[in-house]
């Protein structure tokens, strides 16, 4: 498969923004990157005036006298306010609105992140909505990479993906995200989400892809030696699409006298309810 065609163009400025609340980020990102480099361009111009204005000279001597003017104490009082409503005004508005509108989950794409060194597991949990038990002494990478109760009911529709995720366009998707190891950051950067997965501890995010494509995904915390082959990629389907895929996906523990009532897991009904 050609790499190439995971990567939405990349170059210089902010990435791609594919998800229904990258808006708000991206401008809180191009404020503060403008006010940088304000502070940068006037710190400059005022170096360079220290340096003339105060150079050595024939017959110039040192002063030892503090400085009487009251200008860089205005310039640090107008910092800390803006600095001040960046947080306060801003960032504090922007991930409040995110963490109090979590979507309905009868109306989202379920789904578990799990990260070990060096790979992402996708687990989906089926057609009834209900994730199979896990057990840590049931773990087999080569089989069983997450540990499912494969004798439990609720396992027997469940199946999952290894280093990529599958999701459709215009439909919420909740992810929990954990680690079986060691502390890793869940990262899609066209997304607009990144969060720290820890092990023993499981952390709720979510996001709405507003196109389809194919892009990265990264862990961004430095987890050991492999950390640079920790990348998996994410496809983002049309609702159909995203059905029929799931059809065909295998169920690893489905007892073999036993039919799903339905192979699907109905995103066309989530997306319709996504939009009312």
């Amino acid at each position: 498969m050609d790499e190439s065609k995971f990567d939405p163009g990349y170059g210089i400025g902010l990435l791609p923004n594919w998800s229904d609340h990258g808006a708000a980020i991206d401008q809180l990102i191009m404020i503060l990157h403008i006010f940088m480099v304000v502070l940068f361009v006037a710190w400059g111009i005022f170096l360079a005036y220290c340096l003339i204005r105060f150079r050595q000279r024939p017959g110039h001597k040192a002063s030892y006298q503090s400085a009487t003017s009251k200008l860089p104490k205005y310039a640090e009082v107008a910092v800390v306010l803006f600095e001040t409503f960046l947080l306060v005004g801003l960032s504090f508005p922007i991930w409040s609105r995110y963490r109090l509108q979590k979507p309905d989950p009868e109306k989202a794409l379920n789904i578990r992140v799990v990260a070990q060194a060096f790979q992402w597991n996708i687990h989906y949990p089926g057609e009834d909505g209900k994730f199979g038990p896990t057990r840590p002494e049931l773990v087999n990478n080569a089989f069983n990479p997450l540990g499912v109760d494969k004798k439990h009911p609720d396992s027997h529709d469940d199946f999952w993906s290894v280093g990529t995720l599958y999701m459709p366009k215009g439909v919420p998707v909740v992810a929990d995200i954990t680690s079986k190891d060691v502390i890793h950051s869940f990262a899609i950067p066209v997304l607009r989400v990144k969060q720290d997965a820890n092990p023993g501890l499981v952390t709720p995010v979510w996001f709405t892809s507003t196109q389809t494509g194919k892009a990265s995904i990264i862990c961004s915390q430095l987890c050991g030696v492999g950390h640079s082959r920790m990348s998996g990629k994410v496809e983002i389907m049309e609702p159909a699409d995203f059905d029929k895929w799931v059809a065909e996906k295998k169920r690893p523990f489905k007892p073999k006298d036993k039919k799903p009532a339905n192979a699907q897991l109905n995103i066309e009904k989530l997306t319709k309810g996504a939009s009312s």
